[in-house]
């Protein structure tokens, strides 16, 4: 009978212990794999900041390069949250670090601006040459250098001819018989009219009876004399060019067009444009004449303007700084966005695009087709919609940060298969 109840109380002994053991282990277990859990998501959660041009610099903290003195960039930026695996998120703080700025995409009027450069220059059709029509030996020149103001009608030279002496010689003879033989006498007449001696001074001739040795040569036009082609004693000929003259109350500014600029630039176009030897005054003019024909040298075309001169501000030879707004209205319908929003790279063009619904702020790379480059923006011919929100400052620093994380970027067109942040050179975690 003892035998019996030392064996039960053994038994009973032995399945307590058994079950005290079983659940030390159970809950012992159960405790330890929580902590391993709970250290594992602060690993994982643990932040990594490293430099886009020394991906060896590895900080816990946000900062400087100590290589470089770039802002460092967040690593591992990819959080638990449901998101595209070809994006990049980033925290607030990453993106105030970086300088990051986005914008809407939106549909704007776009316009053209082409920046021209020039010179001003005297109009052609008020350049006249002083010519002498009659030959002979220059006594006496009243205008002596290049400059001189002269108003029509001045008196510009005296000149001794020969012929003309013998030709007033038989007009004062003519003219005694012109009753009876007056074809003799206007044939005379009419001779000292072609070398450009005026009614006046023929009659002042014939009234006189005495020949005339040196005769006036007067100017045709008002202006400024831009070259002076004889001296005093010099032997002329008729129609040798005595002086130049520029009359410059209306001046022409002509701008060198390059053939890429020529699509936007038209006949009527106004142009606003500034001379250096005058800062702060504004000009503004419309465009009268392109020149059809490139010039072979320096690949340019000579767009025209003309400009009313009357105060004489403008010389010859001032250069010109112009800009047409041209409105491109072919692409009236078509989006515009910042030009510090693209990336190149050879002929793709790409933008970052912030992903919608997401918990963190996240980018993705997209890449689009651009129109006309309209000064500081594109025209966007296809890859955008109005209304999504595309990264325009810190594009780099996006897409550094895409290189890093091994998500596609300018440099990566696809992701990388089977590859991670972690396993390119020098990115060991």
């Amino acid at each position: 009978m003892k035998k019996i109840l030392s064996n039960k109380y053994v038994r009973n002994g032995l399945l307590v212990f058994t079950g005290v053991f079983l659940g030390w282990l159970l809950f012992h277990s159960s405790k330890g794999t929580k902590e391993d859990l709970s250290r594992s998501d602060i690993v994982t959660k643990k932040e990594i900041w490293t430099c886009s041009m020394h991906p060896q610099i590895r900080l816990d903290h946000p900062g400087k390069c100590p290589i470089c003195a770039m802002d460092l960039i967040l690593l591992n930026q990819d959080s638990g949250t449901k998101m595209d695996s070809d994006a990049v998120s980033f925290s607030k703080e990453a993106l105030e670090l970086a300088n990051v700025a986005t914008s809407t995409v939106s549909h704007h009027q776009p316009v053209k601006e082409v920046r021209l450069y020039g010179k001003v220059q005297a109009d052609e059709r008020l350049l006249q040459n002083q010519v002498a029509h009659i030959g002979g030996r220059i006594d006496k020149l009243f205008v002596n250098f290049t400059g001189e103001p002269v108003h029509k009608g001045q008196l510009l030279a005296m000149i001794y001819s020969p012929e003309l002496v013998t030709a007033q010689q038989e007009l004062i003879e003519a003219a005694k018989s012109k009753q009876s033989q007056p074809e003799i006498y206007e044939a005379s007449k009419q001779k000292l009219m072609q070398w450009m001696l005026t009614e006046r001074q023929i009659a002042k001739i014939e009234s006189s009876g005495r020949v005339k040795t040196n005769f006036e040569v007067y100017s045709n036009t008002s202006g400024i004399v831009t070259a002076k082609r004889v001296a005093t004693g010099d032997h002329v000929s008729e129609g040798s060019v005595l002086f130049e003259i520029a009359n410059l109350s209306s001046v022409w500014v002509l701008f060198d067009a390059y053939e890429s600029d020529l699509p936007f630039l038209k006949v009527g176009n106004n142009i606003s444009f500034t001379i250096q030897a005058m800062p702060g005054t504004n000009f503004s003019a419309n465009i009268k004449f392109i020149d059809p024909v490139i010039d072979p040298v320096n690949r340019v075309a000579k767009v025209r303007v003309e400009v009313n001169n009357s105060g004489a501000k403008l010389k010859p030879e001032m250069y010109a700084t112009g800009l047409v707004r041209a409105n491109l209205n072919e692409y009236r319908d078509k989006l515009v966005i910042p030009r510090s929003a693209v990336l190149w790279t050879g002929k793709r063009s790409i933008v970052y695009v912030k992903q919608p619904n997401t918990e963190e702020i996240s980018f993705k790379m997209r890449e689009i087709e651009l129109g006309p480059m309209l000064g500081n923006s594109y025209v966007v011919e296809n890859g955008l919609k109005e209304g999504e929100v595309i990264v325009t400052d810190g594009t780099f620093s996006v897409d550094a940060a895409a290189q890093l994380a091994g998500k596609p970027s300018m440099m990566n067109r696809s992701k990388p298969e089977n590859k991670k942040a972690s396993s390119m050179p020098g990115m060991d975690m």
